[in-house]
C-alpha cells in the first residue's frame, strides 16, 4: 500500500508528487499515457499537430458535447465534430506542450463578486482563499518550475514579494523595440511576458535553444517548465515515487463511509485490471476527466457521484473566454531594416498588455482581461493550408497559389494576439456522464454541456477592439479578428468547486473532499472562477499549497 496515490501527472499531479515524495512519503502516480523522455521529443508537425500522437484515438475515447446552434441545443460527439478535449495524455500531461506563457491571477480575481458585484445569470462566488495566501506558492512554483521574466511596475500587475524572476527573460526578436513604440502610441504599456522556459541552463536542464517551434511540441532541451521536467523527474530521484504509465483509472472505491480504499485500474496495453491501494488519493486528471471519474465512482451511498453530497459535482464548468486577432507584416509595412529584424527565426515577441484588465462599461468598471501578443505559429503545413484561399474565398491554383505561399512563408510574418477574460460560471455550462456511450474501457464518457454568458462576449469584444489598434499602428495587412463563445479545449476548469460551505461546494479550502477526508482534487476543477489569465501557474501554486497541507495531515496516513 502506498501513502499517496495520485491520478494524473500534469501540472497539479506532478507538483503534489514532488512535494510529498521529497518529504519521504511513498507516492505512486497513475498516468493514463506513456512516458516520453526528453530526448524522444521532436518537432514533427505531422505527428504532434496533424495526427496528435499523444492523445487518444477519438474512435475509442471521446466526449459528448451539448451546445447551442442557431438557438437550439445540439448533441454531438467530439469524434463527429473533429474536436478533441484530450490535451496530452503522457507523463507531465499537456504541460509538455504548452507555450509557457505564465501569469499570476490578480488579487481581484479571488474577490470577483465582492469587487465587481453580481451579474444576472452568473454563479459568481469569491474564493475561500486570498491572493495573499497563494502568493508564497506562486513564488515557490516560480523557482521550482523555472519561470523567466523581467518585472516592471504596473498598476494591474499582481504584487510580488520577490521582485526579480527566477531567471532573466528569454531572448527577444529585435522587432520588440518597434512593437513597444507602437503599443505606447495606442495608449498601452507593453510588458515582458513571463515564460515557464529557462533562458539559461539550470541543473540538468538546458536553456532555450529557440527552435521556432514551442507550443504544441515537447521540449528536447529541458528548458520548458513542464510537470515532467520540474517535478516528476526530480521526485524520482528521492526514491519515494513510482510512476505507473499506460494505466487508466476506472473508478475509486471506498473501504468505509469516509475513506477511499483503492483505485480500480486497467492497463491500456494488456487490459489487465489491478487495484492500487493507498491511504490518501489525489485526483488530478484534468477538470472534466476528474469530474467524470467521480461520477463513475458512484456507489450505493453516493448514487449521484462520489463525494457529491452537495450535489455540486460537475456544476459551474468554466473555460477561458476571449478572442483573437492577427495580421501580416512585410517589408512594405515596416521597411527593409525593420523587416529583416522581424524575420529572424526562433526569438520570441514576448509581450503582453494588462492595461485592460479592468475596463469601463458605461459608468461602472468591470473585469476585463489580458492580451498576449506573439508571432503566428510557424508550423509550415498549417501556414500552407491557411494560404490556399484567395481574398474572394475561392481556392487558389497555379501561380496564384505559388505567389501566396511565397508571401506567407518567406515575405511576411504573422503577428497575433489572444485575449483572455473570465468565462462566467452558469447553470447551462456543466459536466455529466453519458450512460449511453462508453469508452474502450467500458466506462461512460464525459458529457460537456457548453454555453457562455453574454457578458463574456461583451467584454472580449471591447478588448479585441483595443488590441486591434496595436496591429493597425504596426501597419499590419490582412487584419482579421474574432470573438467567439467556442471553448478553448486546453483551458478547462470548474466542476469540483472549493469553498467553506459543504452544502455549496465539493471541496474545502485545501481541495479536500468535505465528505471523504482522504480524497483531494487538485487540478483546475477546484476553481470557482478562472480569472483572466491562463490557469497553469495558479494550478502549480495551488497544488504546492495543497501538498504542503497533506504533508501535515499525519492522521490520514495511519
Amino acid at each position: 500500500m502506498y501513502d499517496v496515490a495520485i491520478i494524473g501527472s500534469g501540472a497539479a499531479g506532478g507538483a503534489v508528487a514532488y512535494t510529498l515524495a521529497s518529504a519521504g512519503l511513498k507516492v505512486v502516480v497513475i498516468e493514463k499515457g506513456p512516458w516520453i523522455k526528453r530526448d524522444d521529443f521532436t518537432k514533427d508537425e505531422i505527428a504532434y499537430c496533424r495526427r496528435e500522437i499523444v492523445t487518444p484515438n477519438l474512435t475509442e475515447e471521446y466526449h459528448t458535447l451539448v451546445f447551442k446552434k442557431d438557438g437550439k441545443w445540439v448533441e454531438k460527439t467530439t469524434f463527429d465534430l473533429g474536436w478533441s478535449f484530450w490535451n496530452g495524455n503522457i507523463v507531465g500531461g499537456s504541460s509538455n506542450l504548452m507555450s509557457g506563457m505564465f501569469h499570476r491571477m490578480h488579487p481581484d480575481d479571488f474577490r470577483l463578486l465582492e469587487k465587481y458585484g453580481p451579474i444576472d445569470g452568473a454563479n459568481i462566488v469569491d474564493w475561500p482563499i486570498t491572493y495573499e495566501e497563494l502568493e508564497p506558492y506562486y513564488d515557490l512554483a516560480e523557482s521550482l518550475v523555472g519561470i523567466s521574466g523581467n518585472f516592471r511596475d504596473h498598476p494591474l500587475e499582481p504584487p510580488r514579494k520577490r521582485r526579480d524572476f527566477f531567471q532573466s527573460a528569454t531572448a527577444e526578436n529585435r522587432f520588440v523595440s518597434i512593437f513597444d513604440e507602437k503599443c505606447k502610441e495606442a495608449g498601452a504599456i507593453p510588458l515582458v511576458t513571463p515564460r515557464a522556459i529557462l533562458s539559461k541552463k539550470s541543473g540538468d536542464r538546458d536553456g532555450c535553444y529557440y527552435s521556432n517551434f514551442c507550443g504544441s511540441y515537447g521540449c528536447s532541451s529541458g528548458a520548458k517548465g513542464s510537470s515532467r521536467e520540474a517535478f516528476v523527474v526530480p521526485a524520482l530521484k528521492s526514491g519515494n515515487l513510482a510512476v505507473l504509465t499506460n494505466m487508466f483509472v476506472k473508478k475509486l472505491v471506498r473501504s468505509s463511509k469516509d475513506r477511499v480504499g483503492y483505485a480500480e485500474t486497467v492497463d491500456a496495453k494488456s487490459g489487465i485490471e489491478k487495484r492500487i491501494e493507498a491511504k490518501i488519493f489525489v485526483v488530478a486528471a484534468q477538470a472534466h476527466e476528474s469530474v467524470r471519474l467521480l461520477f463513475n465512482s458512484a456507489d450505493k451511498e453516493s448514487p449521484n457521484g462520489l463525494a457529491n453530497s452537495s450535489g455540486e459535482l460537475g456544476k459551474n464548468l468554466i473555460f477561458s473566454a476571449g478572442g483573437w486577432g492577427e495580421g501580416d507584416l512585410d517589408a512594405m509595412s515596416l521597411g527593409k531594416e525593420e523587416f529583416d529584424a522581424l524575420m529572424e527565426p526562433g526569438l520570441f515577441l514576448n509581450r503582453s498588455i494588462l492595461d485592460w484588465y479592468t475596463i469601463k462599461d458605461g459608468k461602472r468598471r468591470v473585469k476585463g482581461g489580458l492580451v498576449e501578443f506573439m508571432f503566428g505559429h510557424q508550423n509550415y503545413i498549417r501556414r500552407a493550408v491557411l494560404s490556399k484561399y484567395g481574398a474572394d474565398g475561392k481556392l487558389l491554383w497555379g501561380k496564384g497559389l505559388q505567389k501566396r505561399l511565397r508571401y506567407r512563408l518567406s515575405q511576411s510574418k504573422r503577428i497575433r494576439f489572444e485575449v483572455f477574460n473570465d468565462w462566467l460560471p452558469t447553470d447551462e455550462c456543466f459536466i455529466s456522464v453519458d450512460p449511453k456511450k462508453r469508452d474502450r474501457y467500458g466506462m461512460p464518457v464525459g458529457k460537456l454541456h457548453i454555453n457562455s454568458h453574454p457578458h463574456d462576449l461583451k467584454v472580449a469584444q471591447k478588448i479585441v477592439s483595443k488590441a486591434k489598434v496595436v496591429l493597425e499602428k504596426l501597419g499590419a495587412r490582412n487584419i482579421v479578428t474574432e470573438v467567439s463563445d467556442s471553448p478553448p479545449q486546453n483551458l478547462i476548469a470548474g466542476g469540483c468547486r472549493f469553498g467553506d460551505d459543504p452544502k455549496k461546494s465539493l471541496l474545502n479550502r485545501y481541495c479536500q473532499s468535505h465528505d471523504i477526508p482522504n480524497l483531494f482534487v487538485v487540478d483546475a476543477s477546484f476553481m470557482p472562477t478562472g480569472g483572466s489569465v491562463p490557469y497553469t501557474w495558479t494550478i502549480y501554486a495551488n497544488a504546492l499549497r495543497v501538498a504542503e497541507y497533506i504533508k501535515g495531515k499525519k492522521s490520514l496516513l495511519t
